[in-house]
């Protein structure tokens, strides 16, 4: 029998655990801010109250959201642990490594990352090309996860280790050489017509290796990039090659061995000719049975024009059951100075902003982190990523990119739906979106030169949000 003493002891402990929780107003609003001058990094700033609505004018930057109509659901946001990013993991001490992983997958302290994505075979961020299957080895007897199980599978595990629930699909860059027209992982070629069966086994054997390792798998693309002929790893598909490949090989070899319920993504490649693919695949009754979604990267030749997010809006229109994914993007061509560059976070955010608005429902950064080169990478194609690490003194540099991306998600967790949200002006960029506990997140923009006061209407309700020039903010509705 508990003592009355100690009944007392627990029921002032429970008292004082309810009280360290904040209860917060209905209307009470918590804003979290990124500035270029004011020094601000993903900070809460302010606690907001709404007030009586008043008329806006035209004069005035006004956002107004409605949360009635709920469109996509949020599968997640995250990046890829490429062969690169992982090497890069194990080159630093423990103390960093454990940095890193609260950096990006603790959803207090950091990123809370829920998807992530990584490489089959080697890619251009690996510092070697390697396969898992010895040459000429259709049938597959020497098929062997051991380049993976060094670096790559590791830091994965810890990843899992910290998010139970993590998203990870798997994407190819290239077959086995002696599975390809050019006899080569590189330069492009094609997959083998005699080779098709054999590369759909080679799937469903990285799969199950990954996942007897404790690795769920839960998508996959079918191939990075399979217009690009490039000088590291890389195939070509055309839309009628990729379809056939899914709905006479890969997507029946999935089902005949376990695997139907992967998420089978197509195209992973740029917006340019994201809608001629859709067409092409979801077209098609045999693969559309097969093919889940469809995803892109952000590298389509603009010259100078604005980015395709039109084709998004219209095979979110034409096939609206098909979830679309923002697969790849990163800033190219590095240099340690240009991860001062205040314009790489506004590009991200520019590109999550106006993707979500078009109906994206999951948004996968590049790779992670990578070292002070912008590597490894075995052809010399240095990029960007949000987080620099610089392996000779083991320290670790942000770049505003990391914090642009945590005003996404930090706030729109999965499972969240975007909500209508609609901008008085086209200077001031917003998107919202709401949680499964109620929260709703609205993430709004300035990348003018300018200050300028916006107002918020939600409910009836109105409240003014100051954005300063070059920010970003997140205002939480609890």
């Amino acid at each position: 029998m508990i003592s009355y003493q100690l009944q007392r002891i627990c029921f002032l402990n429970i008292l004082f655990l309810l009280a360290s929780i904040p209860v917060l107003n209905a209307q009470q609003v918590r804003v979290y801010e990124t500035s270029k001058y004011l020094g601000s990094r993903l900070e809460l700033v302010d606690t907001l109250a709404f007030g009586n609505y008043q008329q806006p004018l035209e004069t005035e930057l006004a956002v107004f959201v409605d949360d009635s109509k709920h469109y996509q659901e949020m599968i997640g946001i995250g990046a890829a642990i490429t062969d690169a990013t992982a090497e890069t993991f194990f080159k630093v001490n423990k103390e960093s490594q454990e940095a890193l992983l609260k950096l990006f997958f603790d959803p207090n302290r950091g990123l809370g990352y829920s998807i992530i994505r990584t490489n089959m075979n080697s890619c251009d961020f690996s510092s070697s090309s390697y396969t898992y299957v010895q040459e000429g080895d259709y049938a597959l007897k020497t098929f062997s996860i051991a380049p993976d199980q060094r670096f790559k599978m590791p830091l994965i595990q810890q990843a899992f280790a910290k998010v139970p629930n993590l998203k990870l699909f798997v994407s190819p860059w290239s077959p086995p050489a002696f599975m390809k027209t050019n006899g080569s992982m590189l330069h492009g070629g094609k997959l083998k017509p005699e080779a098709r069966e054999a590369w759909a086994r080679y799937f469903v054997r990285f799969i199950k290796a990954y996942e007897k390792a404790g690795i769920p798998v839960w998508g996959l693309t079918i191939q990075n990039e399979p217009m690009a002929t490039q000088i590291w790893e890389s195939c070509i598909y055309t839309a009628e090659e990729e379809r056939d490949f899914l709905k006479y090989h890969l997507g029946p070899t999935l089902k005949k061995e376990g695997l139907g319920d992967k998420k089978i993504i197509v195209w992973d490649h740029n917006r340019d000719l994201l809608f001629q693919r859709a067409m092409t695949i979801f077209g098609d009754s045999l693969a559309n049975a097969y093919a889940w979604g469809i995803g892109y990267h952000w590298y389509e030749p603009w010259s100078g024009g604005t980015p395709m997010h039109d084709n998004i809006d219209l095979v979110n229109d034409r096939f609206p059951d098909k979830p679309i994914l923002f697969t790849e993007g990163c800033k190219e061509k590095f240099n340690w100075e240009g991860r001062l560059d205040w314009s790489l976070g506004e590009f991200y955010a520019r590109q999550m902003i106006r993707d979500f608005n078009s109906g994206v429902s999951a948004w996968t950064d590049w790779n992670m982190f990578l070292d002070e080169r912008g590597g490894p990478n075995h052809v010399g194609n240095f990029c960007f990523a949000p987080l620099h690490v610089d392996t000779r003194n083991q320290e670790l540099n942000l770049t505003n990119a990391y914090y642009y991306i945590g005003h996404f998600s930090k706030f729109i967790r999965p499972g969240a739906k975007r909500i209508s949200c609609s901008s008085s002006r086209s200077a001031l960029l917003a998107t919202a979106f709401k949680n499964k506990n109620g929260s709703i997140a609205l993430v709004l923009m300035n990348d003018s030169d300018k200050d300028f006061p916006c107002k918020v209407f939600l409910h009836g309700k109105q409240l003014e949000i100051a954005l300063p020039a070059h920010s970003i903010k997140t205002a939480v509705v609890d």
